[in-house]
């Protein structure tokens, strides 16, 4: 199984923003050893939880520490910025690290409202027609001319480089017709809610059409996972990330508590049975053996191409190991 990687630069209880970005590369060079396919930096704002808020620039400074490992943004939140400037930023990582950089291309805002208005500066936000303007922004990275007046006539410098792969991200299967009418790769976000069918894959390859970025359709699924060498193990570093879902569906976002804090946390009844059912749907939780099973039935059932893992213990040293485990099991 081809295995990649989402990284949040979370910003676990006792560390600090810098410590997140620092270890993001620290992970990412491991997963180069590894043989992961690719590792992305996810794009979150209006938050201390996570420190990824401008993912194109760490995706900048990983490549130059790393060799063939690709990176890319999972993803670029295209709402808020102009198909000119995003073609740019690509092209120009695309220059830098040819055949290694991934535009992953997201709709949903990666904050909440106050965030979604200081990024337009006040003004209404752009959500309309955001298929649109991804089509505007990748005919720039192919230095086609859109048909918008806006774009027809500027050159997207640097001109004639190597293109960057390029996918659309979805959580609930709606955008994955238009990915494979656009030509792209369809990166899943399987974590999200939980939900996932045979159909949305489908309808993803039946509309493909080959295009620049991607010859063949390529679906990619993101899974949040903690695993470690037994299960109950697992058990112990996977409660913070338990608990903190636990308290966004109530509308809190918290801060990831240590696996000691979260171990003597009160959790009513309601509150371990809603814990239970995320962690069937949202959360692989168990030994390494326990989550590689889990993950390959996964493949069987919905034939995805690739498995993106997410995962965030409170250590590091925990986390690397969740990608050692799963390598040794999966690659």
């Amino acid at each position: 199984m081809k295995l990649s990687v989402l990284d949040q630069a979370p910003v676990t209880k006792g560390n600090s923003a810098v410590d997140a970005l620092n270890k993001a590369v620290e992970l990412a060079i491991l997963a180069e050893e590894l043989g992961y396919q690719r590792l992305w930096m996810a794009e979150h704002h209006n938050t201390k939880g996570f420190a990824s808020s401008a993912p194109e620039i760490t995706v900048a400074h990983i490549a130059a520490k790393t060799k063939k490992i690709r990176l890319g943004t999972g993803g670029t939140m295209i709402m808020h910025y102009s198909p000119y400037k995003m073609a740019e930023v690509f092209k120009t990582l695309s220059a830098l690290s040819p055949g290694r950089i991934d535009f992953g291309a997201g709709r949903a805002p990666g904050g909440d409202n106050l965030a979604i208005y200081a990024l337009s500066e006040g003004r209404q936000p752009y959500i309309d027609d955001l298929y649109g303007k991804l089509d505007n922004t990748l005919k720039l990275i192919n230095d086609e001319a859109p048909e918008s007046m806006t774009y027809r006539n500027v050159i997207t410098s640097p001109y004639e480089v190597t293109l960057p792969e390029a996918w659309l991200l979805g959580s609930s299967g709606s955008s994955a017709f238009q990915a494979g009418r656009m030509g792209l790769g369809y990166s899943y976000a399987q974590f999200f809610n939980g939900t996932m069918n045979k159909e949305t894959f489908e309808s993803y390859r039946n509309s493909f059409v080959p295009s620049a970025f991607m010859e063949k359709p390529e679906v990619m699924v993101t899974y949040f996972v903690t695993t470690a060498e037994s299960a109950e193990e697992a058990e112990y570093q996977a409660k913070p990330a338990d608990i903190a879902r636990l308290m966004l569906m109530k509308g809190r976002l918290t801060q990831y508590m240590t696996p000691e804090e979260a171990k003597d946390y009160p959790l009513s009844e309601m509150d371990r049975m809603q814990i239970q059912e995320n962690r069937k749907k949202q959360h692989f939780v168990g030994s390494a053996k326990e989550v590689a099973a889990r993950l390959e039935k996964e493949q069987e059932t919905y034939g995805f191409d690739e498995a993106m893992i997410c995962s965030i213990p409170h250590s590091q040293e925990a986390r690397l190991n969740v990608y050692r485990l799963l390598a040794r099991e999966l690659m």
